[in-house]
C-alpha cells in the first residue's frame, strides 16, 4: 500500500491557488510527479473503499457522487503529468511513466472490477429501469454510462478470467508508454541533416534560419537540420527543388521505428495481440468490434462500411491528380516516375501553374500572432461573444508556453487558455489539445486548457505559417471551445468526455472559420507591411479549397483502414515476427485498395502513435466519421447566415456545453433537427458523383 500524505512541499499536496486551479508550474518539479502519483492512487483506494463498503443503501449521492468526488489529487497530478511528458518530456518523466503505467492499469482495475462496487451502480441502474428512481437527464446519461464502464471493464468475468484481464491491461499500457518513448526518440534521430546550403533551394529564409537553429540544438557546429513531423508527408516536400534531398527526407519519414534501438514493431505486434485477447475475453471477436460497440458507431461493420464507400472514389481521384503531377514531372526530370516525394512538390507546382499560388507566396500573409488574434480568437469572439487577455502574471509548464484568460460576454472568467504552438525536442509530433482543469458545478471548477502544435520556431522574428498549420490552430482550438464552454455537473461528463468517434466533431466545425472571408482578410496581412492579402488570392485560396481532396482523403483513409486492418485480427492471426509487420501492412492496403504508391497512408505502422501510443486505437476512422457531423453543421451555419452570434449561442448552448452529459447524437439531432446526411461530406471532399471505375 502507497501512502497517502505528501511531503508539505509538494505542490499537489492541495489544489492550486492560482486563477483557475492552473497548476502551479513556477513550483511543480520532476520530482514531484512520482509520489504525488502514489499518493493519489491510494487516496482514492481509499475512497472507493469507503464507497463500496457502506452499510447504506445505494444512493446517488453516496454512490454515483461519491464516485465522481473521489480521486481529486489524482486527478490533479495525472492531468499536469500526461500533459509534460507529452509536451516536455526528460529521462526523468520517462522513466516515471514506465513505472506508473502498469501501476495505473492495476488502480483502473482495483475500482471497476470490485463486484461490491459494481453491486450498488447496479441496484440504481434496476431501480431507474423499473420506474422506481427518477434522475435528471445528466445523472441519469451518468449512470448508464457508469453501469456500461464497469461491464466493458469486465466486472462479470470469473476469477481466473479477471487475473488474465488485469495482466493483459498491465502490459497494454506499459507497451502504450513504450511506443511513445521510442517513437519520439526515432524521430528526433530520423530528421535530416544538410551540410550543403544549396541543397535548400526552395526553402524559404525563416525556414532555413530554423533549421539551422535545430542543428545548433542537436550539437551539430555547422549544417542544417530538417525536423520530421509525425504524419508521412513532410512540409518541406512541398518546397524543396532537390529531388535527391526530397528522397532523403521522406525515407528518413518513413523509416522511423523499423530498426535500431528504437524499432517500435516489437511493440505494436504485443500491443495487437494484447488487445485482441481482451477483446475475446470480454465477448467481443476483436478490438475493433471492442471499441466501436462503446462509439456512436455501435459495430466494426458500420466503421468498414463507411471508410470502404470511400476508399475507391478518394483513390479514383487520386490517381487522376496523380496524373498531373507527372506530367509536371517529367519536364524537370524526363525519365522519372511519380514518387511519394514527388507529390507534394508538383502539387504545388501545378497550383501555381493553375492558381498563381502556393504555400511559398502565402506564408509571409500568415504570421501566427496575427492568425492567432486576428483568426482564431476573433472568430470565436464574433460568434460567442467572449475575448482574451494574455496573463504575463501566470506561468506555464515551458517558457514557450502562453497563458489567456477567457472571458465569457457578460464579462465574467469563463476559463484559461494555454498555447504552447513551437516544436522542440522534448515534445511528440502532431497537435492536440489537453485539460488541465475540468469544468465542474458540482466541484466549483471551471476549465484550464491546453492546445499544442509543432511548428517551427524561426531563431528571431515572426512566424510564418503554412496554410495546413492555420488549419490546425482553428481545428485544436475548436477542442478548447469544446472544454472552456462545457457547462455539466458531473466532472467525468466535461468537454471533450465524449465518444472518440464524437470528439474530433466540434474541432472540425471550427476549422470553417479559417475560410470565413471575413475572418479570412482580417488575419491575412503581410507580416511586414501590413497589406491584406491581394482579394484575388483570397479568392483563388476559397476557390482551390477542393485541390488535393484525392490525395488527402487517400492518405486519411489509407492509414484509418491499416488502423482497422490491425485491430479486426484475433490473437492467432497477429504476426509474430517483425519481419512480418511491413508484409502485413502491404496486403492490409491491397485489400482494401487503397495501395496507390505514389500516395502513402498518412501514418505508417510503425509511428501511428494515435493507435499504438494514444487513445485512438482502432478509433482513427473518428475523424471521418466526425466529418459527416461537421459538414452536415457547416450546411446548418451557411443556412442560417454564418458568423452570427445567434448562430454561435444555439451551437454552445445545444452541443458545446453540453459535454458528456446527453447521448452526442442526440446533442446533434437537437442542433439539427434530424439525423446527419453524408452527402455535405461527399460534395466537400469532392466524392459527390466521383466515378470510383
Amino acid at each position: 500500500m502507497q501512502p497517502t500524505d505528501l511531503a508539505a512541499d509538494n505542490p499537489f499536496g492541495a489544489p492550486s491557488t492560482l486563477p483557475y486551479g492552473l497548476p502551479d508550474h513556477a513550483r511543480i518539479r520532476e520530482e514531484h510527479y512520482r509520489p504525488a502519483l502514489l499518493a493519489g492512487m491510494a487516496q482514492q483506494r481509499d475512497e472507493i473503499e469507503a464507497i463500496a463498503a457502506d452499510p447504506a443503501a445505494p444512493t446517488v449521492e453516496n454512490t454515483l457522487e461519491a464516485l465522481e468526488r473521489s480521486g481529486r489529487l489524482l486527478h490533479r497530478v495525472v492531468a499536469s503529468f500526461y500533459n509534460q511528458s507529452s509536451a516536455d518530456s526528460t529521462p526523468g518523466l520517462e522513466a516515471v511513466e514506465e513505472e506508473i503505467a502498469p501501476l495505473f492499469a492495476a488502480h483502473h482495475d482495483a475500482i471497476y472490477l470490485d463486484p461490491r462496487l459494481f453491486a450498488r451502480v447496479a441496484a440504481l441502474q434496476a431501480q431507474v429501469d423499473s420506474g422506481a428512481l427518477e434522475l435528471e437527464p445528466d445523472t441519469a446519461w451518468l449512470l448508464h454510462r457508469t453501469h456500461t464502464r464497469f461491464v466493458r471493464a469486465g466486472v462479470g468475468l470469473d476469477e481466473a478470467a479477471q487475473d488474465r484481464l488485469k495482466t493483459l491491461n498491465a502490459e497494454i499500457m506499459s507497451l502504450e508508454t513504450a511506443f511513445g518513448r521510442d517513437l519520439l526518440a526515432a524521430t528526433n534521430e530520423a530528421g535530416v541533416l544538410v551540410t550543403d546550403v544549396d541543397e535548400l533551394d526552395g526553402l524559404a529564409p525563416d525556414a532555413v534560419a530554423a533549421a539551422q537553429k535545430a542543428a545548433r540544438d542537436r550539437g551539430h557546429e555547422e549544417g542544417w537540420f530538417l525536423e520530421l513531423a509525425l504524419s508521412t508527408q513532410q512540409a518541406a516536400l512541398a518546397v524543396l527543388r532537390d529531388r535527391g534531398l526530397r528522397e532523403r527526407l521522406f525515407r528518413a519519414s518513413i523509416g522511423r521505428g523499423t530498426s535500431g534501438p528504437h524499432d517500435t514493431r516489437t511493440s505494436v505486434l504485443r500491443l495487437v495481440r494484447a488487445r485482441a485477447e481482451r477483446a475475446q475475453l470480454l465477448g467481443y471477436a476483436h478490438h475493433a468490434q471492442y471499441v466501436a460497440a462503446d462509439a456512436t458507431a455501435k459495430s466494426a461493420e458500420a466503421v468498414a462500411e463507411i471508410l470502404g464507400s470511400l476508399a475507391p472514389v478518394a483513390v479514383a481521384n487520386a490517381r487522376a491528380e496523380g496524373a498531373d503531377l507527372a506530367d509536371a514531372l517529367v519536364r524537370d526530370h524526363p525519365d522519372a516516375r511519380l514518387e511519394p516525394w514527388d507529390w507534394q512538390f508538383y502539387a504545388e507546382q501545378v497550383k501555381k501553374e493553375r492558381r498563381a499560388l502556393d504555400d511559398a507566396v502565402l506564408r509571409p500573409y500568415l504570421e501566427l500572432e496575427r492568425v492567432l488574434a486576428d483568426g482564431v480568437f476573433r472568430a470565436a469572439t464574433e460568434l460567442y461573444g467572449v475575448t482574451f487577455a494574455e496573463r504575463h502574471d501566470l506561468v506555464g509548464y515551458h517558457p514557450d508556453v502562453r497563458v489567456f484568460e477567457v472571458f465569457d460576454a457578460d464579462g465574467s472568467g469563463l476559463g484559461l487558455f494555454l498555447a504552447d504552438y513551437w516544436t522542440r525536442e522534448s515534445k511528440r509530433g502532431g497537435a492536440w489539445m489537453n485539460n488541465l482543469v475540468d469544468q465542474s458545478t458540482l466541484l466549483g471548477e471551471r476549465a484550464v486548457v491546453v492546445n499544442n502544435l509543432n511548428i517551427p520556431k524561426p531563431p528571431q522574428g515572426p512566424t510564418l505559417l503554412t496554410w495546413d498549420e492555420v488549419i490546425t490552430m482553428f481545428h485544436e482550438f475548436g477542442h478548447a471551445l469544446h472544454g472552456l464552454f462545457s457547462a455539466v455537473r458531473w466532472p467525468s461528463q466535461s468537454g471533450t468526455e465524449v465518444p472518440r468517434d464524437f470528439v474530433e466533431y466540434p474541432s472540425q466545425v471550427n476549422e470553417m472559420w479559417a475560410w470565413d472571408p471575413a475572418i479570412l482578410r482580417a488575419f491575412a496581412l503581410h507580416h511586414e507591411t501590413g497589406e491584406p492579402m491581394p482579394a484575388e488570392w483570397v479568392d483563388t485560396l476559397l476557390a482551390a479549397r477542393q485541390d488535393g481532396e484525392g490525395f488527402a482523403t487517400t492518405e486519411y483513409l489509407a492509414a484509418a483502414l491499416l488502423d482497422q486492418a490491425w485491430y479486426r485480427l484475433s490473437p492467432d492471426e497477429v504476426p509474430t515476427d517483425v519481419s512480418e509487420v511491413e508484409a502485413f501492412e502491404t496486403a492490409a492496403l491491397q485489400r482494401a485498395g487503397v495501395d496507390y504508391a505514389p500516395v502513402p497512408p498518412r501514418y505508417r505502422t510503425t509511428y501511428f502513435n494515435h493507435v499504438f501510443g494514444g487513445g485512438y486505437s482502432a478509433g482513427y476512422y473518428s475523424y471521418i466519421w466526425s466529418e459527416v457531423l461537421d459538414a452536415d453543421t457547416v450546411e446548418w451555419f451557411r443556412e442560417n447566415g454564418g458568423l452570427d452570434r445567434r448562430n454561435g449561442d444555439v451551437f454552445r448552448a445545444r452541443l458545446l456545453s453540453r459535454g458528456g452529459s446527453v447521448d452526442p447524437l442526440q446533442a446533434f439531432r437537437d442542433l439539427r433537427g434530424r439525423d446527419p446526411l453524408i452527402d455535405p461530406l461527399l460534395a466537400r471532399r469532392g466524392l459527390l458523383g466521383a466515378n470510383a471505375g
